[in-house]
């Protein structure tokens, strides 16, 4: 089997990213490698560059890492970090927290490369509850 795609789960909140990674790991498979990155350094909601760098390189084992912010500034923290430390295989998806996580993690299980990871992750934004 090819290299798995790595999934990093940006959040303000420490328990609400640990939940959604219990839930992908369930739902997906927990061959799929899962980091988080909630709340800040000292605990607090809020999101921290450092634990969001570190989360990066947890979950890369070498088959490219989607980032996925849960809102606001995650998602310019997650920017920030990719800025200062540009890959080619490390892409910041926008895509619903919850079901693009589950996406995501569910296409990487299969073996799928970076680029379609990226882009289950982001077509979960279209699929209906009702």
């Amino acid at each position: 089997m090819s290299t798995l795609v790595g999934i990093v789960l940006v959040s303000h909140s420490a328990e609400l990213a640990a939940g959604l990674r219990l839930l992908v790991e369930q739902v997906g498979s927990d061959d799929v490698p899962v980091a988080t990155a909630g709340g800040t350094a000292e605990g607090r909601i809020g999101t921290s560059y450092d634990l969001v760098l570190a989360a990066i390189r947890d979950a890369d084992r070498g088959g490219g890492v989607v980032v996925l912010p849960d809102l606001g500034s995650s998602v310019l923290t997650a920017r920030t970090v990719l800025e200062d430390h540009p890959r080619s295989d490390v892409l910041i998806v926008d895509a619903p927290f919850v079901e693009g996580a589950v996406a995501a993690v569910v296409t990487a299980a299969s073996g799928a490369d970076l680029k379609t990871v990226s882009k289950a992750a982001k077509e979960a934004r279209n699929v209906p509850k009702l």
